[in-house]
């Protein structure tokens, strides 16, 4: 073993996080009520660490106050990220006094992020000899990756770790030096620190570039050598990857010492510690903490590593010395880990591969006389209208399974899938899946139509639990204490060394496939029970399940696109952005980097003082978000432009000259992805691209529109829109029969509500304060205050508070429903839809009254929203099933928000007006009528 001494360093925050989260499901609640889960899961990642390894050295890093330097060279640095939870700002006071008295050093600098402390401590012990090992699950640590600087990346809750050394980083991003993670974060960005990145550049990109050019330097030095649009992108786009790799950069010249006396673990206060864990009723951590420090601790937990275990020995130094003297031997080396999970490797399991043959007809012999099966495919391709069979496996017990391997000859394919139609086309039989609108629409490349009662895992654990992750991993660790194989094991990570599911050996291939529909089939099994109890299983079996044979449609179909028409408006908004850009120019009396919140914020309030007291970020600058500047925008001209100017950049780079690019070579349209597993309320979220979020306000974000077109000249494009279906809910939820006559009587509800606050005859009512009550009545669904309604609108504050009094007297009703619904969800925890779709709000019963106030929002707005969302699916059932049976050409195409957007046959228009409007209209009876406007075009601008 070698003696060289190893410096163990904790990026705190990441693993707080990840212990939080870990524990959402099962949070841990002291008897008091507290939180404890970020505490609990941090402590559990410390102990392994130190349980592992019995580190020489050792520290936690903390961030304090965010990256000032990035924030002033990026203002949207970080800005996509969620309030962080109470329960973890809550834990970081209990954990530091935790660390203090174990007397483990805590790193923390005002004004910096742990990635920097910890880049600039390792680099500082690497020249004094020392082996580091970056604990921390953020791949972006591995541009600081050496001979003797680790990432050492442990697992959830203790349950095993991953070494990355340089031959896991050069396989990881693709790279041959670890310091070009950063040219690789500067071309693809990273999503969960907003850094943009170059535009149309993603993991596979950035790795060919890095092949090609070496460097983000070299790409933008060699653009000659660049083709089409990617060329005009990386072009156009070359200070944003600069500016990119710049905050993707860990700094490693911190004002931190590295002081070897200092970090060298030593004997913690024993009775501090306990004493804070029995505060916290940590009665495991604490018997955890007496084991190891008296050295009685196993050092023989099970790795999960990259590496053998014979190496990972050599690197990590498993098995040296206990941490204050003693040798191993002399330890309790069997006290089994507490967070164990047990893995393919632990279960008794049959899993058989089915040949071909007699074997194949008795297997489809057994598998027709079962009530209920779980499927699972396997292909070559993530995007489904491109995936090709490799194998299916099969599970209808717990442990056993069965996996039928597919011929890459696509006529041989389709032979052996005929095999098995009469399976997928039983209606007998119930399907069991996980994401099963992936499978159905591979299979129906294949011609196969699946049919029958379906079971969908991901739907019903999303009715379950809304706000976790739901992918088969979580799931399978969360409820049955299992950890599956990860793809990754059999194919490699992502890269061009990554293997093709063929390519894997139909033995690995067989275990692997098998023990997804194993696990797939035994959540099922868990989730029903749950679901009644949760009471949605009607919820479940009515529309969410058969939601998902409808978007499967909707998404094979896709949507025709104008790409000429984007071309062209993409050169029309090139010369608006240059005249808006000389504008500012001129009114600023000189040019400056209109990009730069930092020197946009010095221009409008330091140089031309704009506002007497600007509002400034904690970092100190000047604030130039968007709220701050819409606001003064009315007053100044310049702030106008730079806002149209935003806009306008944000709507090339994002649509305009990003859409062409979605189109598929197969299809020619444009397939969007729909997610009935990500909005909490129940809405459906787009992807790849999203078309929910075009902009609609603006003259040339309305435009965008109307580059989706109909298939050919036999069709039009035929919108459907709800209208004001959130007012007429909350009228009909709140019984509030001043605005439900309102809805009956056909009236303008904001000409109504503005006469009877205003206290005007009806015709009497002027634009302005039509406009006043239509805020008012939008706004109170999302909880407005008079400040946000004096920003919204003309008045002032002491008339905004005004209009919302008079507002509430008048509806009565309306804020006795808003009352009851917060006091709901204190009682019960969570609040419900016209459906029973629940929306579970934790934190209504908050002592962060900031908190609190955001939970009781939602307590309001949740409902309204979420029933908006059920009505609308239950109209696209409906609609889809009665296309379907017609044998109608009409074919639904997009669902965008409240609206629904098909590609309609000429023939068939007057038909499809009236089929539609009165499956919208009638899809959920309430007091208030619900109200349907149907537009027809040869654009969805048009339409629209």
């Amino acid at each position: 073993m070698s003696d060289q001494k190893r410096l163990f360093l904790l990026d705190a925050y990441a693993l707080i996080f990840r212990g939080y989260y870990a524990l959402i499901k099962n949070p841990r609640i002291t008897s008091s009520g507290m939180d404890t889960s970020a505490i609990y899961g941090f402590m559990n990642s410390l102990f392994d660490v130190i349980k592992r390894e019995q580190p020489d050295h050792l520290a936690v890093a903390f961030d304090k106050g965010g990256s000032v330097e990035r924030t002033e060279m990026f203002g949207e640095y970080k800005a996509n990220r969620d309030e962080t939870p109470e329960a973890i700002r809550i834990a970081v006071p209990y954990i530091q006094d935790i660390l203090k008295a174990m007397k483990i050093p805590v790193v923390e600098l005002e004004g910096y992020e742990a990635d920097d402390l910890i880049g600039t401590l390792a680099k500082q012990a690497e020249k004094e000899g020392y082996k580091t090992f970056m604990v921390t699950p953020d791949k972006d640590f591995g541009q600081l990756v050496s001979e003797n600087i680790f990432m050492y990346r442990p697992a959830r809750m203790g349950n095993g770790i991953e070494i990355w050394g340089i031959p896991e980083i050069q396989k990881r991003f693709g790279v041959k030096r670890p310091e070009q993670v950063i040219d690789y974060l500067g071309m693809m960005g990273d999503a969960s620190d907003n850094i943009p990145g170059l535009p149309g550049v993603g993991d596979k990109t950035a790795k060919k570039f890095l092949e090609q050019f070496d460097s983000l330097e070299g790409l933008l030095a060699n653009t000659d050598q660049l083709k089409g649009k990617m060329k005009e992108k990386v072009e156009a786009n070359a200070e944003l990857g600069r500016l990119s790799r710049k905050l993707a950069e860990i700094k490693t010249d911190c004002e931190v010492t590295f002081d070897p006396e200092d970090f060298e673990m030593c004997e913690p206060d024993a009775e501090k510690v306990q004493e804070i864990f029995e505060s916290l009723e940590f009665r495991r951590l604490k018997e955890q903490f007496i084991k190891i420090f008296s050295g009685e601790a196993a050092t023989t937990a099970q790795v999960t590593s990259t590496k053998t275990a014979k190496e990972e020995a050599k690197v990590a130094g498993s098995g040296q010395f206990t941490l204050f003297g003693g040798n191993p031997a002399d330890a309790a080396a069997t006290i089994k880990d507490v967070n164990s999970r047990k893995t393919i490797a632990d279960v008794s399991h049959l899993y058989q591969l089915v040949k071909e043959g007699m074997a194949t007809e008795l297997f489809i012999k057994n598998l027709m006389s079962q009530p209920s099966v779980c499927f699972d495919t396997e292909t070559t391709s993530i995007n489904p209208l491109e995936a090709e069979l490799v194998g299916i496996a099969f599970s209808w017990s717990a442990g056993k399974g069965y996996y039928m391997a597919f011929p890459e000859d696509k006529s041989e394919a389709m032979q052996l899938i005929e095999k098995l139609r009469p399976f997928f086309e039983a209606e007998e039989i119930e399907k069991i899946g996980q994401n099963l609108k992936y499978d159905i629409k591979v299979l129906q490349n294949y011609n196969i139509n699946v049919k029958g009662e379906l079971f969908d895992t991901m739907l019903a654990h999303y009715l379950i639990n809304p706000d976790m992750r739901h992918n088969m991993d979580v799931l399978a660790e969360t409820y049955l204490n299992y950890t599956p194989v990860s793809i990754t094991e059999l194919i490699g990570k992502k890269g061009k060394n990554q293997l093709s599911m063929r390519q894997v050996p139909i033995e690995k291939q067989t275990e692997y496939a098998v023990e997804d529909a194993d696990i797939t089939y035994q959540l099922a099994q868990h989730f029903r029970p749950e679901l009644k109890e949760a009471n949605t299983t009607k919820l479940f079996e009515e529309i969410e399940v058969p939601l998902l044979r409808v978007l499967a449609a909707m998404e094979q179909e896709g949507i025709n696109l104008d790409q000429e028409f984007l071309n062209k408006l993409s050169v029309e908004l090139d010369t608006d952005i240059k005249s808006l850009e000389t504008n500012i120019y001129e009114q600023a009396g000189e040019e400056f980097n209109i990009g730069s919140p930092k020197q946009l914020g010095e221009i409008l309030f330091g140089k031309m003082k704009l506002v007497d007291k600007p509002k400034k970020t904690k970092t100190g600058q000047f604030s130039t978000s968007e709220d701050v500047l819409s606001y003064l925008a009315k007053d100044h001209e310049i702030i106008k432009n730079v806002l149209d100017y935003r806009g306008l950049a944000k709507l090339k780079s994002t649509y305009v000259d990003a859409l062409p690019n979605e189109v598929q070579k197969e299809t020619g349209r444009v397939h969007t992805d729909y997610m009935q597993t990500v909005a909490a309320t129940g809405r459906l979220s787009s992807n790849n691209p999203n078309l929910q979020n075009i902009p609609i306000r603006t003259e040339r974000g309305r435009q965008v529109r109307k580059a989706f077109i109909p298939r050919d000249e036999n069709y039009v494009l035929l919108a459907a829109d709800y209208s004001q279906i959130e007012l007429r809910i909350i009228a009909a939820l709140s019984e509030e029969n001043t605005m439900i006559s309102a809805f009956k009587n056909g009236e303008d509800i904001h000409a109504s509500t503005a006469s009877k606050v205003f206290n005007v005859p009806i015709n009497e009512v002027t634009r302005e304060q039509r406009s006043n009550a239509k805020t008012v009545n939008f706004g109170i669904i999302y909880g407005v205050s008079a400040f946000g309604l004096s920003n919204q609108t003309d008045l002032s504050r002491t008339e905004a508070k005004e209009l919302i009094e008079t507002y509430y007297k008048t509806y009565p009703k309306l804020r006795n429903y808003m009352s009851d619904q917060v006091e709901f969800a204190r009682e019960n925890g969570y609040v419900q839809t016209v459906l029973r779709r629940r929306r579970y709000l934790k934190d209504i019963n908050s002592g962060n009254q900031v908190v609190r106030g955001a939970a009781e929002r939602n307590a309001v707005n949740a409902p309204i929203q979420g029933s908006a969302a059920d009505i609308i699916k239950i109209a696209m059932i409906n609609i889809h099933n009665k296309l379907t049976k017609g044998n109608y050409k009409t074919k639904m195409l997009l669902q965008v928000h409240d609206e629904l957007v098909f590609d309609c046959h000429k023939d068939e228009l007057d038909e499809m007006k009236t089929l539609i409007k009165h499956e919208m209209e009638n899809a959920y009876k309430m007091d208030v009528p619900l109200d349907v406007e149907v537009g027809v075009g040869q654009n969805w601008l048009e339409a629209h």
